[in-house]
Order: C-alpha cells, then sequence, then structure tokens
C-alpha cells in the first residue's frame, strides 16, 4: 500500500519522457491534483487524434486532467490557478509557462531538464547532444524562472552517451534518470519545506532548437562520423533523409570508417551482402539499414538489389543521376 506524502505536486507534461516522471512521483505516494498536458492530436501514419502518453496515464489513475492550447491568457490558465498546489513538476510540457503561472504554486515550477545545462537549453537537448558527439549528458533539476532553461539548478544527474546510441535508447536512459531524481527532490521538499538551488554557470551554455526537417537531411559532404552521429540523433524522430532518384529515403542504421573514397559525396562506392558504402566529406559510410518512402525498414542490400544500385551512383537531396 502506498504511503501518502503530504505534498500536493501539480503536474505538466505531454510524452513519454514525462510519463515516467508522473509514474514514479505517484509510485512514492504523492498526492496529484491536477495534471497539465497538450490538447489531444493527430499522430502516426493513420493520423488518429491520440491523447499524450501523461494524459493516459494520468486518466488510468483517475487524476482530473486540463489541456488548454495556451497559458498566455488568464481565462485559459483561470481553471488550473484555481486548484491549490504546493509544487508543480514540469516535464516536456510544450507550453511556455508566464509569470502568473510560475508563481501559482506556493514552492514555485520545478523542471526535469533532458541535458545537464546550461548545455543544451531548449527543446531537443537529446538529439542535439548525440549529434554533436557529445560522449556525456544527464539530467537537471531546476526551478524554474521566465528564461528559457535558465534558471537555478537544484540537482544534476550524469548520464553517459555510450558509441552507438540512439535518441530512443538515450531517452529512455534520461526518462529514468529525470523519473529518480524528481522524486528524491520532492521528498527533500516534503521534509525540509525548501530546496537549496544554485545558479547556472555564466559559460558553457548552448541552445538545443527543435528539429525540423532540414536537420534531418543528409548532407554528404559532411565527414562520415558526423553523419553517423546524425542518423543516431534522429532515431526514432525525424529520421535521417537522403534521396535516391526522386525517392525519399530514411536511413535509420550505418557505419562509418575512414576509408577513402576518392569520389565525389553521396557517391555509392560499394555494394554488398553488408550494406551500400556512399563516399562522404571525410570518410566512407557503410548504410545497413533503410525505409523507402510508404514502404518498411529493410536491410541496406536489399534496397540495393531492388534498385540496381552500383558504384558511381549517386544519394542526395536532388540526385537523378545513375
Amino acid at each position: 500500500m502506498v504511503t501518502r506524502v503530504a505534498l500536493r505536486v501539480g503536474f505538466a507534461g505531454t510524452p513519454g519522457f514525462a510519463a515516467a516522471a508522473l509514474e514514479s512521483i505517484l509510485a512514492a505516494g504523492f498526492a496529484v491534483p491536477l495534471v497539465l498536458t497538450q490538447p489531444d492530436r493527430p499522430r502516426g501514419r493513420g493520423m488518429q487524434v491520440e491523447a499524450s502518453a501523461v494524459k493516459r496515464l494520468a486518466e488510468l489513475h483517475a487524476i482530473p486532467v486540463q489541456q488548454p492550447a495556451t497559458l498566455r491568457h488568464d481565462d485559459a490558465r483561470a481553471a488550473a490557478l484555481a486548484v491549490p498546489l504546493d509544487v508543480l513538476v514540469v516535464a516536456a510540457y510544450g507550453l511556455i509557462l508566464p509569470p502568473p503561472v510560475l508563481a501559482w504554486p506556493r514552492h514555485g515550477c520545478l523542471n526535469i531538464h533532458a541535458s545537464l545545462l546550461p548545455r543544451w537549453r531548449g527543446a531537443a537537448p537529446i538529439p542535439r547532444a548525440i549529434a554533436a558527439g557529445d560522449t556525456g549528458t544527464g539530467v537537471t533539476i531546476m526551478q524554474m524562472d521566465a528564461g528559457l532553461d535558465t534558471g537555478p539548478m537544484i540537482v544534476t544527474t550524469p548520464v553517459p552517451i555510450a558509441p552507438r546510441d540512439t535518441a530512443g535508447v538515450l531517452h529512455e536512459r534520461l526518462a529514468a534518470a529525470g523519473a529518480t531524481a524528481i522524486v528524491e527532490v520532492l521528498h527533500r521538499l516534503a521534509r525540509d519545506g525548501a530546496l537549496a538551488s544554485t545558479p547556472q554557470p555564466g559559460v558553457g551554455a548552448t541552445y538545443a532548437a527543435k528539429l525540423d526537417r532540414a536537420d534531418a537531411t543528409i548532407d554528404w559532404t559532411m565527414p562520415a562520423v558526423e553523419i553517423d552521429a546524425r542518423i543516431r540523433a534522429f532515431d526514432p524522430v525525424p529520421g535521417a533523409l537522403t534521396h535516391w532518384r526522386d525517392e525519399a529515403v530514411k536511413v535509420w542504421s550505418a557505419q562509418p570508417s575512414s576509408a577513402r573514397a576518392g569520389t565525389p559525396p553521396g557517391t555509392v562506392f560499394g555494394v554488398g551482402a553488408e550494406g551500400i558504402d556512399v563516399a562522404c566529406g571525410e570518410g566512407v559510410l557503410r548504410l545497413t539499414l533503410v525505409q523507402p518512402a510508404g514502404g518498411k525498414r529493410m536491410d541496406a542490400t536489399a534496397f540495393a538489389t531492388g534498385r540496381a544500385l552500383r558504384p558511381g551512383m549517386r544519394f542526395g537531396a536532388s540526385a537523378s543521376t545513375g
């Protein structure tokens, strides 16, 4: 039986990363009188309207859910602010919290951020860390202020990035680390009635901008190791994209090497049982798992066989040679 902790914890979050934290908060016995999450939206190939992972979990525990499209206006946030809270935990919510919301709970708002701040402030810290070749990242629990991930830090939890990690794999480890850290912080708040924090360093800040299609498009003039990092960074979303002739192709797995192809970037250097070797700005990238538009993931060798790929042909955003 779960022992209830005398602390009213509101929760604001949307995807699976946030749901992991909410589940741990509930399992630890904290009372959660309100959950805020993004409105239901079309998702997946069928574009069926679906509730967020946080909403589904909240409904499973019979927790009241509110889904305002914005919190910028008094009428949009009035229903939420009518619920008394001691603290609001925020994790990948997706809406900006204006000053009236930040001032709403008695102990303010705590954010679970998937990086070691001040590195990778912003919306996409996990893929940006992998794409940059970072060997480590972590989770920061911070006291929110009006800036973008600029508030004072309460606790940091380092998490290593393994050489072949994808964003999906790293996401799970960071979600677990964040869930553990926030429960420890909430227990400390319930025990002490306050939380010590440390201002973020004045140097070392970087910005993790939201991913767009341009980020996902493979630039074959980059070194093979950097393209490989971006392929892993954009797995599972949005997927690293290139083109074969006029066909869009996502690349899900590859292996870089320092071999020198001596051909223009994007040129097929070799096709064999282990994949498709493609010349890069530096080195060669062996594609091993790809997905043609509208199709399923498949071995790169099978893709090459079905399209009669041969050395000298080229991949690229406007590839039409062959």
